[in-house]
Protein backbone atom coordinates (compact mmCIF):
# COMPACT_ATOMS: atom_id res chain seq x y z
CA UNK A 1 0.00 0.00 0.00
CA UNK A 2 1.15 3.66 0.00
CA UNK A 3 2.81 5.51 2.06
CA UNK A 4 0.74 8.36 4.11
CA UNK A 5 2.32 11.83 2.77
CA UNK A 6 2.25 13.71 6.00
CA UNK A 7 5.84 14.56 7.64
CA UNK A 8 7.33 12.89 10.18
CA UNK A 9 6.87 16.07 12.65
CA UNK A 10 8.08 16.88 16.00
CA UNK A 11 8.36 13.89 18.51
CA UNK A 12 6.38 14.22 21.40
CA UNK A 13 6.57 11.72 24.31
CA UNK A 14 3.12 12.33 26.19
CA UNK A 15 2.90 12.25 30.01
CA UNK A 16 1.89 8.91 31.63
CA UNK A 17 -1.91 9.05 32.90
CA UNK A 18 -3.04 8.71 36.04
CA UNK A 19 -2.99 6.07 37.97
CA UNK A 20 -5.48 3.31 37.54
CA UNK A 21 -7.13 2.27 41.37
CA UNK A 22 -5.37 -0.78 42.39
CA UNK A 23 -6.48 -4.47 40.88
CA UNK A 24 -7.07 -7.60 43.37
CA UNK A 25 -4.14 -9.17 43.70
CA UNK A 26 -5.62 -12.31 42.76
CA UNK A 27 -6.94 -10.89 39.61
CA UNK A 28 -3.38 -9.56 39.05
CA UNK A 29 -1.76 -13.57 38.99
CA UNK A 30 -5.03 -14.86 36.90
CA UNK A 31 -4.13 -12.33 35.01
CA UNK A 32 -0.04 -12.90 34.65
CA UNK A 33 -0.44 -16.68 34.38
CA UNK A 34 -3.07 -16.14 31.14
CA UNK A 35 0.45 -13.72 29.70
CA UNK A 36 2.75 -16.87 30.42
CA UNK A 37 0.55 -18.78 28.79
CA UNK A 38 0.31 -16.99 25.87
CA UNK A 39 4.34 -16.65 25.69
CA UNK A 40 4.79 -19.94 25.79
CA UNK A 41 2.57 -20.12 22.54
CA UNK A 42 4.13 -17.11 20.80
CA UNK A 43 7.75 -18.66 21.56
CA UNK A 44 5.56 -21.75 20.11
CA UNK A 45 4.76 -20.26 17.12
CA UNK A 46 1.19 -20.80 17.89
CA UNK A 47 0.05 -17.33 17.43
CA UNK A 48 -3.58 -17.43 17.22
CA UNK A 49 -3.71 -19.34 20.74
CA UNK A 50 -1.48 -16.37 22.21
CA UNK A 51 -3.52 -14.02 20.91
CA UNK A 52 -6.25 -15.58 22.89
CA UNK A 53 -4.45 -16.02 25.96
CA UNK A 54 -3.22 -12.56 25.81
CA UNK A 55 -6.88 -11.32 25.27
CA UNK A 56 -7.76 -13.03 28.43
CA UNK A 57 -4.80 -11.35 29.99
CA UNK A 58 -6.26 -8.03 28.72
CA UNK A 59 -9.77 -8.63 29.98
CA UNK A 60 -8.42 -9.37 33.29
CA UNK A 61 -5.91 -6.13 33.85
CA UNK A 62 -6.46 -3.71 30.94
CA UNK A 63 -4.01 -1.45 32.05
CA UNK A 64 -1.02 -3.19 31.43
CA UNK A 65 0.95 -1.98 28.77
CA UNK A 66 2.67 -5.50 28.24
CA UNK A 67 -0.49 -6.72 27.35
CA UNK A 68 -1.16 -4.62 24.55
CA UNK A 69 2.36 -4.70 23.22
CA UNK A 70 2.37 -8.57 22.90
CA UNK A 71 -1.01 -9.27 21.85
CA UNK A 72 0.78 -6.45 18.95
CA UNK A 73 3.32 -8.73 18.13
CA UNK A 74 1.51 -11.66 17.84
CA UNK A 75 -0.84 -9.78 15.63
CA UNK A 76 1.98 -8.58 13.12
CA UNK A 77 3.08 -12.56 13.07
CA UNK A 78 -0.70 -13.03 11.39
CA UNK A 79 -0.15 -10.30 9.11
CA UNK A 80 -3.28 -8.34 11.24
CA UNK A 81 -1.25 -5.07 10.53
CA UNK A 82 -4.83 -2.91 11.66
CA UNK A 83 -5.14 -4.72 15.05
CA UNK A 84 -1.43 -4.12 15.86
CA UNK A 85 -1.53 -1.05 15.31
CA UNK A 86 -4.60 -0.48 17.91
CA UNK A 87 -3.09 -2.07 20.31
CA UNK A 88 0.20 -0.92 20.33
CA UNK A 89 -1.32 2.48 20.14
CA UNK A 90 -3.74 1.10 23.67
CA UNK A 91 0.30 0.37 25.02
CA UNK A 92 1.60 3.70 24.64
CA UNK A 93 -1.34 5.13 25.88
CA UNK A 94 -1.42 3.53 29.09
CA UNK A 95 2.79 3.93 29.12
CA UNK A 96 3.71 6.38 26.96
CA UNK A 97 7.48 5.86 28.01
CA UNK A 98 7.35 1.59 26.97
CA UNK A 99 9.39 1.28 24.12
CA UNK A 100 7.96 -1.80 22.99
CA UNK A 101 4.37 0.07 22.16
CA UNK A 102 6.07 2.38 20.06
CA UNK A 103 8.30 -0.67 18.30
CA UNK A 104 5.24 -2.56 17.48
CA UNK A 105 3.07 0.18 16.15
CA UNK A 106 6.50 0.73 13.84
CA UNK A 107 6.55 -2.36 12.68
CA UNK A 108 2.76 -2.56 12.12
CA UNK A 109 3.08 0.73 10.28
CA UNK A 110 6.68 -0.37 8.06
CA UNK A 111 4.61 -3.45 6.92
CA UNK A 112 1.61 -1.49 5.60
CA UNK A 113 4.15 0.64 3.42
CA UNK A 114 3.61 3.57 5.96
CA UNK A 115 7.14 4.86 6.75
CA UNK A 116 7.10 7.94 7.95
CA UNK A 117 4.95 7.31 10.92
CA UNK A 118 6.88 3.81 11.18
CA UNK A 119 9.66 6.42 11.52
CA UNK A 120 8.14 8.90 13.99
CA UNK A 121 7.17 5.57 15.99
CA UNK A 122 10.83 4.74 16.03
CA UNK A 123 12.28 8.31 16.99
CA UNK A 124 9.41 8.64 19.43
CA UNK A 125 10.88 5.13 21.33
CA UNK A 126 14.65 6.59 21.02
CA UNK A 127 13.89 9.74 22.58
CA UNK A 128 13.07 7.15 25.37
CA UNK A 129 15.88 4.87 25.28
CA UNK A 130 18.42 6.24 23.19
CA UNK A 131 20.66 3.45 23.07
CA UNK A 132 18.66 0.51 23.00
CA UNK A 133 20.69 -1.33 19.68
CA UNK A 134 17.86 -2.91 17.92
CA UNK A 135 15.76 0.26 18.28
CA UNK A 136 19.16 2.13 16.53
CA UNK A 137 19.14 -0.94 13.96
CA UNK A 138 15.07 -0.51 13.30
CA UNK A 139 15.44 3.44 12.80
CA UNK A 140 18.32 3.55 10.23
CA UNK A 141 16.67 1.35 8.24
CA UNK A 142 13.12 3.09 8.44
CA UNK A 143 15.23 6.22 7.77
CA UNK A 144 16.90 4.77 4.83
CA UNK A 145 13.34 3.62 3.21
CA UNK A 146 12.04 7.42 4.13
CA UNK A 147 15.00 8.42 1.98
CA UNK A 148 14.62 6.35 -0.99
CA UNK A 149 10.66 6.73 -0.83
CA UNK A 150 11.15 10.88 -1.89
CA UNK A 151 14.11 10.21 -4.20
CA UNK A 152 11.81 8.00 -6.18
CA UNK A 153 9.20 10.43 -5.69
CA UNK A 154 10.99 12.94 -6.91
CA UNK A 155 11.79 11.04 -10.40
CA UNK A 156 7.94 9.44 -10.54
CA UNK A 157 6.45 11.10 -13.84
CA UNK A 158 2.70 10.73 -14.18
CA UNK A 159 1.67 7.33 -15.58
CA UNK A 160 0.08 8.64 -19.20
CA UNK A 161 4.22 9.16 -19.82
CA UNK A 162 5.37 5.89 -18.47
CA UNK A 163 6.18 3.57 -21.54
CA UNK A 164 4.99 0.00 -21.00
CA UNK A 165 8.53 -1.56 -20.24
CA UNK A 166 7.68 -4.48 -21.91
CA UNK A 167 6.82 -3.27 -25.27
CA UNK A 168 10.01 -1.17 -25.58
CA UNK A 169 12.29 -4.28 -23.66
CA UNK A 170 14.56 -5.53 -26.59
CA UNK A 171 15.08 -9.21 -26.50
CA UNK A 172 18.07 -8.74 -28.76
CA UNK A 173 20.43 -7.61 -25.82
CA UNK A 174 19.79 -11.89 -24.41
CA UNK A 175 19.97 -13.69 -27.77
CA UNK A 176 23.53 -14.58 -27.28
CA UNK A 177 23.82 -17.54 -25.08
CA UNK A 178 26.99 -18.15 -23.51
CA UNK A 179 28.37 -21.39 -23.86
CA UNK A 180 28.63 -21.54 -20.27
CA UNK A 181 25.36 -21.61 -19.99
CA UNK A 182 23.82 -25.48 -19.84
CA UNK A 183 20.11 -25.25 -18.75
CA UNK A 184 17.12 -25.83 -20.95
CA UNK A 185 16.40 -24.03 -24.01
CA UNK A 186 13.25 -23.04 -26.01
CA UNK A 187 11.99 -24.73 -29.14
CA UNK A 188 12.78 -22.25 -31.63
CA UNK A 189 14.99 -19.05 -32.51
CA UNK A 190 15.65 -14.83 -31.99
CA UNK A 191 14.32 -14.63 -35.74
CA UNK A 192 11.66 -17.26 -35.64
CA UNK A 193 10.43 -17.00 -32.55
CA UNK A 194 10.79 -19.03 -29.10
CA UNK A 195 8.07 -21.71 -28.31
CA UNK A 196 7.50 -23.53 -25.11
CA UNK A 197 7.13 -27.17 -24.96
CA UNK A 198 5.91 -29.80 -22.24
CA UNK A 199 9.83 -31.15 -22.65
CA UNK A 200 11.67 -27.58 -21.93
CA UNK A 201 9.31 -27.21 -18.66
CA UNK A 202 10.09 -30.16 -17.16
CA UNK A 203 13.68 -29.44 -17.36
CA UNK A 204 13.20 -25.99 -16.18
CA UNK A 205 11.15 -27.17 -12.98
CA UNK A 206 14.37 -29.90 -12.70
CA UNK A 207 16.84 -26.80 -13.29
CA UNK A 208 14.96 -24.70 -10.55
CA UNK A 209 14.80 -27.71 -8.04
CA UNK A 210 18.67 -28.21 -8.36
CA UNK A 211 18.77 -24.52 -7.62
CA UNK A 212 19.95 -22.81 -10.50
CA UNK A 213 18.12 -20.38 -13.01
CA UNK A 214 16.94 -20.25 -16.61
CA UNK A 215 18.80 -17.96 -19.19
CA UNK A 216 17.18 -14.05 -19.72
CA UNK A 217 16.26 -14.99 -22.40
CA UNK A 218 13.70 -17.36 -22.14
CA UNK A 219 12.45 -15.80 -18.81
CA UNK A 220 11.66 -12.60 -20.38
CA UNK A 221 10.33 -14.50 -23.41
CA UNK A 222 7.66 -16.40 -20.79
CA UNK A 223 6.87 -13.13 -19.33
CA UNK A 224 6.33 -11.58 -22.86
CA UNK A 225 4.36 -14.35 -23.77
CA UNK A 226 2.35 -14.52 -20.62
CA UNK A 227 1.49 -10.68 -20.54
CA UNK A 228 0.25 -10.67 -24.04
CA UNK A 229 -2.27 -13.85 -23.00
CA UNK A 230 -3.02 -12.33 -19.68
CA UNK A 231 -3.98 -8.77 -21.48
CA UNK A 232 -6.83 -10.52 -23.92
CA UNK A 233 -8.46 -11.89 -20.46
CA UNK A 234 -11.39 -10.10 -18.82
CA UNK A 235 -11.23 -9.08 -15.37
CA UNK A 236 -13.33 -12.25 -14.16
CA UNK A 237 -12.64 -15.12 -16.52
CA UNK A 238 -16.01 -17.66 -16.79
CA UNK A 239 -14.36 -21.34 -16.76
CA UNK A 240 -16.38 -24.69 -17.95
CA UNK A 241 -15.81 -27.62 -16.26
CA UNK A 242 -17.46 -30.82 -18.17
CA UNK A 243 -19.63 -33.23 -16.34
CA UNK A 244 -17.02 -36.03 -16.37
CA UNK A 245 -13.90 -33.95 -15.17
CA UNK A 246 -12.34 -31.92 -11.94
CA UNK A 247 -10.80 -28.72 -11.72
CA UNK A 248 -8.17 -28.22 -8.73
CA UNK A 249 -7.97 -24.59 -6.77
CA UNK A 250 -4.77 -23.70 -4.59
CA UNK A 251 -4.18 -20.83 -2.40
CA UNK A 252 -1.25 -18.60 -1.69
CA UNK A 253 1.97 -20.45 -2.17
CA UNK A 254 3.92 -17.55 -1.57
CA UNK A 255 7.64 -18.22 -3.22
CA UNK A 256 8.09 -22.21 -1.19
CA UNK A 257 8.62 -23.44 -4.85
CA UNK A 258 9.57 -26.93 -3.11
CA UNK A 259 5.75 -27.16 -1.66
CA UNK A 260 4.32 -25.88 -4.74
CA UNK A 261 6.00 -29.45 -6.39
CA UNK A 262 4.75 -31.35 -4.05
CA UNK A 263 1.14 -30.20 -5.02
CA UNK A 264 1.73 -31.27 -8.25
CA UNK A 265 3.39 -35.05 -6.39
CA UNK A 266 0.20 -35.13 -5.08
CA UNK A 267 -2.44 -34.29 -7.45
CA UNK A 268 -0.65 -34.31 -10.44
CA UNK A 269 1.10 -31.84 -13.12
CA UNK A 270 -1.20 -29.37 -14.70
CA UNK A 271 -2.59 -30.61 -18.04
CA UNK A 272 -5.20 -30.09 -20.18
CA UNK A 273 -6.87 -33.44 -18.17
CA UNK A 274 -5.96 -31.72 -15.11
CA UNK A 275 -6.84 -28.13 -14.74
CA UNK A 276 -5.59 -25.45 -11.71
CA UNK A 277 -6.54 -22.33 -10.69
CA UNK A 278 -3.77 -20.46 -8.35
CA UNK A 279 -5.54 -17.97 -6.51
CA UNK A 280 -3.07 -15.18 -6.03
CA UNK A 281 -0.28 -14.41 -3.48
CA UNK A 282 2.56 -16.79 -5.91
CA UNK A 283 5.46 -14.64 -4.79
CA UNK A 284 6.73 -12.81 -1.70
CA UNK A 285 8.16 -14.24 1.86
CA UNK A 286 9.26 -17.37 0.47
CA UNK A 287 12.45 -17.11 -1.11
CA UNK A 288 11.96 -19.03 -4.33
CA UNK A 289 9.19 -17.09 -5.71
CA UNK A 290 11.14 -16.60 -8.96
CA UNK A 291 11.16 -20.39 -9.26
CA UNK A 292 7.03 -20.30 -8.49
CA UNK A 293 6.17 -17.90 -10.79
CA UNK A 294 7.92 -18.64 -13.91
CA UNK A 295 6.82 -22.50 -13.15
CA UNK A 296 3.20 -20.76 -13.03
CA UNK A 297 3.14 -18.99 -16.53
CA UNK A 298 5.38 -21.80 -17.84
CA UNK A 299 2.40 -23.88 -17.46
CA UNK A 300 -0.10 -21.14 -18.76
CA UNK A 301 1.59 -20.75 -21.49
CA UNK A 302 1.71 -24.41 -22.35
CA UNK A 303 -2.18 -24.88 -21.30
CA UNK A 304 -3.57 -21.35 -21.75
CA UNK A 305 -7.12 -22.95 -20.94
CA UNK A 306 -6.44 -25.18 -18.07
CA UNK A 307 -3.82 -23.03 -16.19
CA UNK A 308 -5.23 -20.27 -14.23
CA UNK A 309 -3.72 -17.32 -12.49
CA UNK A 310 -5.99 -14.64 -10.36
CA UNK A 311 -4.15 -11.94 -9.08
CA UNK A 312 -3.52 -11.34 -5.02
CA UNK A 313 -2.67 -8.40 -2.78
CA UNK A 314 1.11 -9.70 -3.32
CA UNK A 315 1.02 -9.29 -7.02
CA UNK A 316 1.74 -5.39 -6.17
CA UNK A 317 4.31 -2.96 -6.44
CA UNK A 318 4.28 -2.42 -2.79
CA UNK A 319 4.26 -5.60 -1.58
CA UNK A 320 7.23 -6.89 -3.74
CA UNK A 321 9.22 -3.88 -2.40
CA UNK A 322 9.00 -4.61 1.27
CA UNK A 323 8.19 -8.75 1.33
CA UNK A 324 11.34 -9.81 -1.03
CA UNK A 325 10.22 -10.52 -4.58
CA UNK A 326 12.18 -7.02 -6.22
CA UNK A 327 15.21 -8.33 -4.07
CA UNK A 328 15.10 -11.82 -5.63
CA UNK A 329 14.51 -11.04 -9.10
CA UNK A 330 17.15 -8.26 -8.98
CA UNK A 331 19.76 -11.04 -7.41
CA UNK A 332 18.70 -13.54 -9.93
CA UNK A 333 18.15 -12.01 -12.63
CA UNK A 334 17.75 -8.34 -13.35
CA UNK A 335 16.12 -4.89 -12.40
CA UNK A 336 14.79 -4.34 -15.80
CA UNK A 337 12.90 -8.33 -14.97
CA UNK A 338 11.27 -6.37 -11.83
CA UNK A 339 9.53 -3.65 -14.14
CA UNK A 340 8.60 -6.62 -16.39
CA UNK A 341 6.63 -8.62 -13.44
CA UNK A 342 5.13 -4.99 -12.17
CA UNK A 343 3.63 -4.70 -15.76
CA UNK A 344 2.62 -8.59 -15.94
CA UNK A 345 0.73 -8.70 -12.52
CA UNK A 346 -1.24 -5.67 -13.37
CA UNK A 347 -3.17 -7.95 -16.27
CA UNK A 348 -3.33 -10.65 -14.13
CA UNK A 349 -7.52 -11.07 -13.94
CA UNK A 350 -9.09 -10.03 -10.28
CA UNK A 351 -11.37 -13.41 -10.12
CA UNK A 352 -13.03 -16.76 -12.13
CA UNK A 353 -16.70 -18.10 -12.07
CA UNK A 354 -16.28 -21.63 -12.18
CA UNK A 355 -19.86 -23.13 -14.45
CA UNK A 356 -21.56 -20.11 -12.73
CA UNK A 357 -21.79 -21.44 -9.77
CA UNK A 358 -18.54 -21.22 -7.73
CA UNK A 359 -17.00 -17.60 -7.56
CA UNK A 360 -13.00 -17.33 -6.17
CA UNK A 361 -11.12 -14.70 -5.61
CA UNK A 362 -7.94 -13.82 -3.62
CA UNK A 363 -9.64 -11.85 -1.10
CA UNK A 364 -12.92 -11.44 -0.40
CA UNK A 365 -16.45 -9.12 -0.96
CA UNK A 366 -16.76 -5.25 -1.13
CA UNK A 367 -17.42 -2.35 0.64
CA UNK A 368 -21.15 -1.86 -0.58
CA UNK A 369 -24.14 -3.82 -1.10
CA UNK A 370 -25.38 -4.69 -5.36
CA UNK A 371 -22.06 -5.77 -6.42
CA UNK A 372 -22.95 -7.85 -9.06
CA UNK A 373 -20.43 -10.14 -11.55
CA UNK A 374 -20.95 -7.69 -14.24
CA UNK A 375 -18.89 -4.80 -12.05
CA UNK A 376 -16.27 -7.42 -11.51
CA UNK A 377 -15.79 -7.93 -15.61
CA UNK A 378 -16.03 -4.04 -15.53
CA UNK A 379 -13.35 -3.47 -13.41
CA UNK A 380 -10.28 -2.02 -14.70
CA UNK A 381 -7.31 -4.04 -13.46
CA UNK A 382 -4.63 -2.44 -15.15
CA UNK A 383 -3.26 -0.40 -12.48
CA UNK A 384 -1.43 -0.84 -9.21
CA UNK A 385 -3.84 -1.56 -6.39
CA UNK A 386 -6.44 1.15 -5.15
CA UNK A 387 -6.94 1.84 -1.63
CA UNK A 388 -10.30 1.17 -1.80
CA UNK A 389 -13.25 -0.04 -4.13
CA UNK A 390 -14.07 -3.22 -5.76
CA UNK A 391 -10.44 -4.28 -6.79
CA UNK A 392 -8.99 -3.18 -3.42
CA UNK A 393 -11.23 -5.49 -1.63
CA UNK A 394 -11.10 -8.64 -3.89
CA UNK A 395 -7.49 -8.33 -3.06
CA UNK A 396 -7.83 -7.26 0.58
CA UNK A 397 -11.24 -8.40 1.89
CA UNK A 398 -11.39 -11.26 4.83
CA UNK A 399 -14.30 -12.67 6.28
CA UNK A 400 -15.69 -12.64 10.07
CA UNK A 401 -17.99 -13.86 12.70
CA UNK A 402 -19.13 -10.76 12.92
CA UNK A 403 -22.35 -9.59 10.87
CA UNK A 404 -22.33 -7.16 8.36
CA UNK A 405 -19.17 -4.91 7.42
CA UNK A 406 -16.27 -4.37 10.20
CA UNK A 407 -12.94 -2.41 9.85
CA UNK A 408 -10.23 -4.85 9.00
CA UNK A 409 -7.89 -6.18 11.29
CA UNK A 410 -5.25 -5.61 8.80
CA UNK A 411 -5.53 -1.90 8.26
CA UNK A 412 -6.45 -2.55 4.46
CA UNK A 413 -9.83 -3.15 3.15
CA UNK A 414 -12.95 -4.61 4.96
CA UNK A 415 -14.09 -7.84 7.25
CA UNK A 416 -17.03 -9.22 6.24
CA UNK A 417 -19.86 -11.48 7.89
CA UNK A 418 -22.00 -14.44 6.72
CA UNK A 419 -24.94 -12.32 5.81
CA UNK A 420 -23.47 -10.50 3.25
CA UNK A 421 -22.27 -13.47 1.83
CA UNK A 422 -25.28 -14.66 1.89
CA UNK A 423 -26.54 -11.69 0.02
CA UNK A 424 -23.89 -11.61 -2.34
CA UNK A 425 -24.47 -15.47 -3.41
CA UNK A 426 -27.79 -15.09 -3.45
CA UNK A 427 -27.80 -12.02 -5.40
CA UNK A 428 -25.56 -13.27 -8.12
CA UNK A 429 -27.39 -16.82 -8.30
CA UNK A 430 -23.60 -18.37 -6.69
CA UNK A 431 -23.23 -21.43 -4.50
CA UNK A 432 -20.06 -21.13 -2.96
CA UNK A 433 -16.95 -18.47 -2.45
CA UNK A 434 -13.30 -19.49 -2.55
CA UNK A 435 -10.88 -17.18 -1.60
CA UNK A 436 -7.66 -17.47 -0.21
CA UNK A 437 -5.34 -14.70 1.69
CA UNK A 438 -5.44 -15.90 4.97
CA UNK A 439 -2.98 -18.68 6.49
CA UNK A 440 -5.44 -21.53 8.29
CA UNK A 441 -3.77 -23.93 10.13
CA UNK A 442 -5.04 -27.32 8.35
CA UNK A 443 -4.68 -25.44 5.03
CA UNK A 444 -8.46 -24.52 4.56
CA UNK A 445 -11.71 -23.81 6.49
CA UNK A 446 -15.49 -23.69 5.46
CA UNK A 447 -17.15 -20.74 7.17
CA UNK A 448 -20.32 -18.62 6.41
CA UNK A 449 -22.86 -21.73 6.52
CA UNK A 450 -20.73 -23.86 4.37
CA UNK A 451 -21.07 -20.88 1.57
CA UNK A 452 -17.54 -19.71 1.70
CA UNK A 453 -13.99 -21.43 1.65
CA UNK A 454 -10.67 -20.01 2.52
CA UNK A 455 -7.89 -22.39 1.22
CA UNK A 456 -3.95 -21.69 1.97
CA UNK A 457 -1.57 -23.75 0.21
CA UNK A 458 1.73 -22.66 1.80
CA UNK A 459 1.98 -25.04 4.41
CA UNK A 460 4.71 -24.05 7.57
CA UNK A 461 4.07 -20.53 6.08
CA UNK A 462 7.65 -18.65 6.30
CA UNK A 463 9.14 -21.79 7.70
CA UNK A 464 7.38 -21.22 11.27
CA UNK A 465 3.59 -20.68 11.59
CA UNK A 466 3.77 -24.94 11.57
CA UNK A 467 0.18 -25.18 9.37
CA UNK A 468 -0.67 -27.31 6.63
CA UNK A 469 -0.85 -26.61 3.00
CA UNK A 470 -4.54 -27.30 1.14
CA UNK A 471 -6.48 -27.75 -2.25
CA UNK A 472 -9.78 -28.30 -3.36
CA UNK A 473 -10.92 -30.05 -5.69
CA UNK A 474 -14.42 -29.85 -7.89
CA UNK A 475 -15.88 -32.34 -9.71
CA UNK A 476 -17.93 -30.52 -12.72
CA UNK A 477 -20.77 -32.32 -12.40
CA UNK A 478 -21.39 -31.91 -8.93
CA UNK A 479 -19.40 -28.98 -7.90
CA UNK A 480 -19.02 -30.25 -4.55
CA UNK A 481 -15.72 -29.07 -2.77
CA UNK A 482 -13.16 -32.21 -1.60
CA UNK A 483 -10.11 -31.24 0.32
CA UNK A 484 -6.71 -32.45 0.53
CA UNK A 485 -4.27 -31.47 3.01
CA UNK A 486 -0.37 -31.72 3.16
CA UNK A 487 2.62 -31.24 5.16
CA UNK A 488 5.55 -28.82 4.37
CA UNK A 489 8.34 -30.78 2.61
CA UNK A 490 12.18 -29.92 2.77
CA UNK A 491 13.63 -27.37 1.21
CA UNK A 492 16.89 -25.87 0.42
CA UNK A 493 18.65 -23.76 3.47
CA UNK A 494 17.70 -20.69 2.35
CA UNK A 495 15.33 -19.09 5.15
CA UNK A 496 12.36 -17.05 4.05
CA UNK A 497 12.55 -13.72 3.63
CA UNK A 498 15.91 -13.92 2.62
CA UNK A 499 15.74 -10.72 -0.06
CA UNK A 500 13.13 -8.83 1.75
CA UNK A 501 13.86 -5.54 3.49
CA UNK A 502 15.95 -6.26 6.17
CA UNK A 503 14.17 -4.10 8.53
CA UNK A 504 11.74 -7.17 8.52
CA UNK A 505 13.88 -9.76 9.85
CA UNK A 506 13.27 -8.44 12.95
CA UNK A 507 9.41 -8.89 13.24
Amino acid sequence: MADDSEDVGPIIVPDAPPPPPPLDPEIIAQAEAAKNEANANFKGKHFTAAIDGYTRAIELNPNNAIYWANRAAANIKLENYGAAVADAEKSTEIDPKYIKGYYRRGDAHFALGKYKLALKDLRTAAKVAPRDPDLRKKLAECEKEVKRLRFEEALAVPDEEVMSTLEKLDLSIYDIIEDSYTGPRMQGSPAEGYTITPEFVEAMLAEFKAQKSIHKRFAFEIIKQAHTLFKSLPSLVDVTIPDDKHFTVCGDVHGQFYDLLNIWELNGRPSADNPYLFNGDFVDRGSFSCEVIFSLLAFKLLYPDHMHLTRGNHESKSMNKVYGFDGEVKAKYNGTMVDCFRELFCALPLSYCLNGRVLVLHGGLFSNDGVTLDDLRKVDRFREPPEDGIMCDALWADPSPLPGRTPSKRGVGLSFGRDVTRSFLDANGLDLLVRSHEVKEEGYEVEHDGRLITVFSAPNYCDQMGNKGAFVRFNGNDMVPHFTTFSAVPHPDVKPMAYANSYLMGM
